[in-house]
């Protein structure tokens, strides 16, 4: 069939691939859609040979980029030329390798953390490129700010070709995410201090007061929101893919429902002497609602139960 769909997604084992692979099967399967997810184990997306050869074997008609070097604050601050360099390279094979093979439309994903260190809230989709982004990971933001300098160069010099265009999910959190006490973000943190916490028969501790706020996304949300980008966004602009500003948690209100979610049974107590850090960091979604004013996201109770359960019954061999 002439309009059969190949989709490839690198990055396809991760936290955002997972949920793709799970919300295509179960909810937005199509008869003429057939879906590649990519692990790393598929090839080196750093080797431009690779690369191609990937694409050579799997023949997409359309891509979603996740694949990407990540890691949280202290791997950042020591290896910002590394996260740099391997995602400058990472990015740079997988577009251009779209170009060459005349794929029809790659989604990359980007992230709220790239956005200016210095700025007024609430950003949006026009700030990307406004300032700075925070020094602790300049190198992996400056990476990620690429996709977009490079969507736009592409659609500049090649308007009839590839349609390559960018999302920018919030804080999202789900099944097969990364649990790591030093590495991970807020959630999967509290979920991996919970469960030791209760091995010990200790309290949890959360650092802070507990009052900043963030905006959570489910990953199947951001699946379900990636899916309609692939087939109905049309521009090369960057969407931000986030729940309402009303709709943030804070850090205490998280830390209680995972607490329930975890069917945690010990105290809760705050360490105040810890830094909150930023208060919020709020995106705006008016383009978001503007395309999708219908769009339900998961109740956050239901959601975080979930992730909850999933990481309990993986805890031997999820990432940690």
């Amino acid at each position: 069939m002439a309009d059969h769909k190949r989709i490839l997604v690198t990055g396809g084992t991760g936290l955002v691939g997972k949920a793709l692979e799970e919300i295509v099967a179960t909810e937005e399967k199509r008869p003429d859609e057939t879906w590649i997810f990519l692990s790393s184990k598929d090839g080196d997306l750093c080797d431009s040979a690779a690369t191609k050869a990937i694409f050579e074997k799997h023949k997409p008609t359309h891509v979603i980029h996740l694949a990407a070097l990540v890691g949280g604050l202290f791997k950042n601050l020591k290896y910002n030329l590394d996260f740099w360099r391997l995602n400058t390279l990472i990015n740079q094979n997988v577009l251009h390798t779209c170009h060459l093979t005349k794929v029809k439309k790659c989604v990359s994903c980007l992230s709220t953390c790239i956005f200016p260190d210095k700025t007024t809230y609430p950003i949006d989709e026009t700030m990307l490129h406004n300032g700075p982004p925070h020094i602790s990971n300049f190198g992996y933001s400056y990476a990620k700010r690429m996709i977009d300098v490079q969507n736009r160069a592409y659609h500049q010099q090649h308007p009839d070709g590839c349609l390559f265009t960018s999302v920018i999910p919030t804080n999202v959190y789900g099944k097969h995410d990364n649990f790591n006490l030093e590495d991970s973000h807020v959630l999967p943190g509290l979920m991996h201090k919970v469960y030791l916490a209760q091995k010990e028969g200790k309290p949890l501790v959360v650092w802070g007061t507990g009052s900043p706020r963030r905006q959570f996304i489910y990953s199947k949300d951001v699946a379900r929101l990636m899916i309609w980008v692939l087939r109905e966004y049309n521009e090369v602009d960057p969407i931000i893919l986030s729940v309402n500003e009303e709709d943030q948690l804070s850090i205490k209100e998280a830390a209680e429902l995972v607490v329930e979610g975890m069917g945690f049974k010990g105290g809760l107590e705050y360490d105040t002497t810890k830094s909150d850090g930023q208060f919020k960091r709020t995106a705006s979604i008016a383009k978001l609602k503007k395309y999708r004013p219908d769009f339900k996201f998961t109740d956050p109770k239901i959601a975080i139960k979930e992730s909850c359960e999933w990481f309990l019954a993986n805890y031997e061999t999820c990432r940690k």
